[in-house]
């Protein structure tokens, strides 16, 4: 391309840049295009410089303060020079989406103007408060029968229009994608497929799956069609987590037809979360950015007045904490607890006389019931006893309560109950006391 052809170029992108069009009406320029600040470079070379005689030629160098400055680096040679200012248009550093315009870095708005701090939100809506979807996060986790079902299971479905999708297959199985026309796009008909992209429902998704068998499904969105997430099944315990942001109507009518009669519903809406940042997904691929930032626009989300946290007024009979130490406590509480599992505490709220934790968890190791990854955790008291601080992690042995009318069932944390800050030797002296524990009856 000319360089007349290259000033069409930016005066095409500039006017884009001023009032941007949707994608498929702005033409960016022809791979292979010189970079518009090496162009710039270029118009100096073989002219002197400072009044000298010696002849240079220049390409950019971006390690100087002033990202809007001119500065060339002299081929062959350890010194850069600074021509004065850019021209408009030029982006702040390669690759970026920052433009320089009269000497400062701008960024465009999802309204199309430069400088403009208006954002979409996790739902896609430009400047909007996330009202228009809510925000699923679940661990999948159920153990197969021994005397079979080895083949496709349904995980769950997720709703047209869904963005930021993550799903992680932590065991040996398969993860499989299916439309609502039952048709495969991934893992189907007993075929693995290879890792990488691939379009499904209107949006790319990328493949990833690690030598120990770990997967990692993932897409940007928004999706354009109904999907199922399978497993196709080849061995016993499955251990899947998944999250998206999907559309309210849709989601929250999915979520309370599939919710369990004891539990709280699946779907959490944004304004229910918490500000700590969600369960601790490894990384994979380059998609992961997006994902990043949805965590990020979650965080910014308008949130619920929640109730008053209620303190007790006097110590009454709360007396002293006694904590369960030693080693024949740790063993006592692991074989008669329910549950076992790592957890990050989120939020504390005084409920009645009792106290509720909304924990989120991290990690399990013996546990007689499944687990979600968000769940509520009850102490029979307004004491903190045991002492749970925010943000921290915890090893906790819990029971799984539930009352006599069968129509509660919750987590249950003892005044006694084993709560131990996490450690990696606290997570060693829990797996000896795994192979010590006798099989019995919860106490």
């Amino acid at each position: 391309m000319d360089t007349l052809g290259q000033l069409e170029c930016l005066f095409q992108y500039l006017r884009g840049r001023r009032l941007l069009p949707d994608p498929e009406v702005y033409q960016a320029c022809p791979a292979g295009t010189v970079p518009f600040r090496a162009m710039q470079c270029a118009l100096y070379n073989s002219r002197p410089i400072l009044g000298g005689q010696a002849q240079y030629q220049w390409v950019p160098f971006h390690g100087a303060a002033n990202l809007c400055d001119l500065n060339c680096l002299a081929m062959g040679h350890n010194f850069y020079y600074s021509f004065g200012r850019v021209l408009d248009g030029t982006p702040c550093s390669p690759a970026s989406p920052e433009l320089c315009i009269s000497g400062r870095c701008l960024r465009a708005g999802c309204d199309g103007v430069l400088g403009s701090e208006a954002r979409a939100d996790a739902c896609g809506v430009c400047g909007g408060r996330n009202e228009s979807c809510v925000f699923v996060q679940e661990a999948f986790r159920v153990a197969v029968p021994t005397s079979g079902f080895f083949g496709y299971r349904n995980v769950t479905q997720i709703s047209a229009g869904a963005r930021q999708i993550r799903v992680i297959d932590n065991s040996r199985n398969y993860l499989a994608l299916m439309k609502a026309n039952q048709h495969y796009v991934l893992n189907g008909e007993w075929a693995v497929d290879q890792p990488g992209a691939f379009e499904a429902a209107g949006t790319q998704w990328h493949y990833t799956r690690t030598a120990n068998g770990h997967e990692t499904l993932e897409a940007a969105g928004p999706t354009s069609d109904d999907l199922f997430v399978m497993v196709l099944c080849q061995e016993e315990d499955l251990s899947i987590d998944y999250q998206y942001w999907g559309p309210r109507k849709q989601t929250l009518h999915r979520a309370q037809g599939e919710a369990h009669a004891l539990r709280q519903p699946q779907a959490r809406e944004v304004e229910a979360q918490h500000p700590e940042e969600p369960a601790d997904f490894p990384e994979a691929t380059a998609a992961t950015r997006h994902f990043a930032k949805a965590e990020e626009v979650a965080k910014e989300a308008p949130q619920v007045t929640p109730a008053p946290l209620r303190t007790p007024t006097a110590p009454g009979p709360c007396g002293k904490c006694d904590p369960p130490r030693g080693k024949s406590q740790r063993l006592h509480h692991y074989c008669n607890s329910d549950f076992v599992f790592r957890a990050r505490i989120l939020s504390k709220r005084y409920v009645g006389s009792e106290t509720r934790y909304d924990v989120q968890v991290q990690q399990t190791y013996r546990n007689r019931y499944p687990l979600r990854s968000r769940e509520y955790l009850w102490v029979p008291n307004t004491c903190d006893c045991p002492h749970l601080l925010e943000r921290r992690e915890y090893l906790l042995m819990t029971r799984n309560h539930v009352n006599f009318e069968q129509t509660l069932n919750r987590l249950l944390l003892q005044r006694g109950g084993y709560a131990r800050p996490w450690s990696p030797r606290e997570d060693l002296l829990l797996r000896d006391a795994a192979l010590r524990c006798q099989p019995g009856p919860p106490a």
